[in-house]
């Protein structure tokens, strides 16, 4: 799956006075079917895709759904396969913040509602990122709640991921044969020297908590007490390991060159630049969940000298052929996202405007050359990568097949597997699949 995406974030800064919004930033309200043409003149099949929270969501079941409508019939008048992003860093005014007990069975009526509207979807990153998430707006201060102790992070990182995993619940009950991508940072932390071990350890082991918990991976003694001392419970805990979706999931793998860190004997950190880089730190993550993978952003400035992220591209896609190489079911590469985007050079503290030469594309929908490289890219392995390797291919069907037999078979087996599932944990006799009949119906 080659994609790119529609950068969407919406976090709140200054006392959540001020919104941050990426889709307003980039211009995409005003071109958004422009954009979905670029989509298909690079020849990307996948798009990272959702609709702006904010304005979407108005209060509880209460939706605003006319820019979504618009938007998804445009993606599927043009055969884009969209991996539809339900929250992006950011909430409605009405939730607060990622510190409201109400937002995650809140979210997950949000996430019910799109799935019932748009039944023809299949592919879902509920949640955006939930570490970076939690970590900028409760534990760095930047975003949305602006807060700074481990308390508050583990209270925003248990609600961010208990979210996504009822968000998984109410997508499956309207389309059972849904694939979730966790579009997740991965992360790693260097000790500077011997006194930053035991720091750089810890926070190696921290950034493996919001996938823990989403994919009920019991968590090692230090971060079990690490959770219970900043406010988490032995039944949200549970909560986790009882609710455990993996099946249904592959893990979206994010990074840049920003991802690996210096650890100072003091517990502060700096940016290290690319040490192990993402094969190696991929491997890590896969040898604990054992998932299928798809490496989901990567970006890099254009650069004065005008190929930098030419040359990053190369780099990246380098890695994900290693990474498939040593044996990995790796599935796909994004570069995120389509145009440039916006203050992104302050992590969207800063109101500045300052335009940042990320995308594939700039603002005035020009392309860049990174974009003249991924069409090239994709022209020259979209058709070689699916005959060395069937781990390459996920059942995974274009817009306009989503009516066909196959999808409906494909929709009566899921049915059939959760409530077999469902049973054996309940200890009952499964049931035996109902026959399709050859309406569909």
């Amino acid at each position: 799956m080659f994609a790119t995406g529609i950068e969407n974030s919406y976090p709140t800064v200054q006392g959540g006075r001020v919104r941050q919004d990426e889709m307003d930033k980039c211009g995409h309200y005003t071109h958004w079917q422009k954009d979905f043409d670029l989509v298909g003149e690079l020849g990307v099949g996948y798009l990272r895709y959702g609709p702006p929270i904010h304005t979407t969501w108005l209060g509880p079941d209460h939706y605003d759904w006319s820019f979504a409508d618009e938007t998804f019939a445009g993606l599927r008048s043009r055969n884009i396969t969209p991996i539809v992003d339900l929250c992006h860093f950011g909430v409605p005014d009405w939730i607060g913040n990622f510190q409201n007990p109400d937002f995650p069975v809140q979210f997950a009526r949000y996430a019910a509602a799109f799935a019932a509207r748009f039944p023809w979807v299949q592919l879902y990153t509920p949640v955006n990122e939930m570490y970076i998430c939690a970590l900028f707006s409760a534990k760095y201060g930047w975003w949305n709640e602006q807060m700074t102790t481990d308390r508050s992070f583990v209270t925003a990182l248990g609600h961010i991921v208990k979210a996504n995993v009822l968000g998984m619940q109410a997508i499956l009950n309207a389309r059972p044969d849904a694939i979730f991508i966790q579009s997740e940072s991965s992360e790693y932390f260097h000790a500077e020297n011997p006194a930053a071990i035991g720091r750089a350890e810890f926070m190696n082991e921290v950034r493996f908590l919001s996938l823990d918990l989403n994919y009920g991976h019991r968590v090692g003694s230090e971060m079990y007490e690490y959770l219970l001392d900043n406010g988490m419970t032995r039944e949200d805990y549970h909560f986790f390991l009882q609710n455990n979706l993996k099946h249904h999931c592959i893990m979206g793998n994010d990074y840049y060159v920003t991802n690996e860190h210096l650890v100072h004997p003091d517990g502060l950190t700096e940016a290290s630049g690319e040490i192990y880089g993402y094969s190696v730190i991929t491997g890590q993550y896969y040898a604990r969940y054992g998932l299928p993978v798809m490496h989901t952003e990567t970006n890099l400035s254009q650069g004065a000298g005008g190929d930098e992220a030419v040359r990053w591209l190369r780099k990246e896609w380098a890695n994900v052929l290693r990474v498939r190489n040593d044996g990995l079911p790796i599935v796909g590469f994004t570069w995120y996202s389509l145009t440039d985007q916006v203050d992104w050079d302050t992590a969207l503290r800063e109101n500045n405007g300052t335009v940042n030469s990320l995308g594939l594309y700039d603002l005035n929908r020009n392309i860049r050359p990174v974009g003249e490289a991924y069409r090239r890219l994709i022209t020259e392995w979209r058709d070689v990568l699916p005959t060395q390797s069937v781990v390459l291919t996920v059942p995974v069907f274009p817009p306009n097949q989503q009516e066909s037999e196959a999808v409906r078979d494909l929709q009566d087996k899921a049915r059939h597997a959760r409530r077999t599932q469902d049973a054996t944990a309940q200890g009952n006799e499964p049931t035996s699949p109902t026959p399709t009949s050859s309406t569909g119906a």
